[in-house]
């Protein structure tokens, strides 16, 4: 997929949380009941996703000047990874995570955890991170995963 990756700014905070919301009503929902699905959406409003963007390290997909796709790094953790629904597939992702892995190398950071969706777990697992643990909030099961990026050095 031919996109653009960029650090995101408090102007990109209304089309993240449109991706963001896109993203767990069309695909999470199939993992997810209706209302853990509302709980996870008030974590992404557009100022919600503002104050993140103070916090982490958030990236961009953009193609032809839309953005559609996002992820962050907060310091070892991969955090807010999604793919507008019509894009999920295409390589994306994995841009964008090869985006996270080569910030976390220059940050000398050389273990991440996401914690994971069930509905990402397998594209995760697809990007050698392996389960450590399940956690429960309330009736959301998260997947907390882990990759080692020792093997990687900075010139890869």
């Amino acid at each position: 997929m031919d996109c653009m990756i960029r650090l995101a700014t408090r102007d990109d905070a209304a089309a993240i949380s449109s991706i963001v919301i896109a993203a767990l009503r069309e695909s999470n929902a199939q993992d997810y009941p209706p209302e853990v699905i509302a709980q996870v959406e008030k974590s992404f409003t557009p100022e919600a996703v503002e104050v993140l963007l103070n916090k982490r390290k958030v990236f961009v997909a953009s193609m032809h000047d839309d953005l559609i796709a996002t992820a962050s790094l907060d310091g070892g953790v991969v955090r807010t990874v999604f793919v507008e629904p019509k894009y999920q597939g295409c390589g994306v992702g994995r841009k964008l995570m090869a985006t996270i892995h080569a910030q976390a190398l220059n940050a000398d950071i050389l273990t991440l955890l996401v914690p994971s969706s069930l509905t990402a777990e397998g594209f995760y697992a697809s990007m050698g991170y392996r389960k450590i643990r399940d956690e429960f909030h309330g009736a959301e099961r998260t997947v907390v995963m882990e990759k080692s990026l020792q093997a990687y050095s900075k010139h890869e």
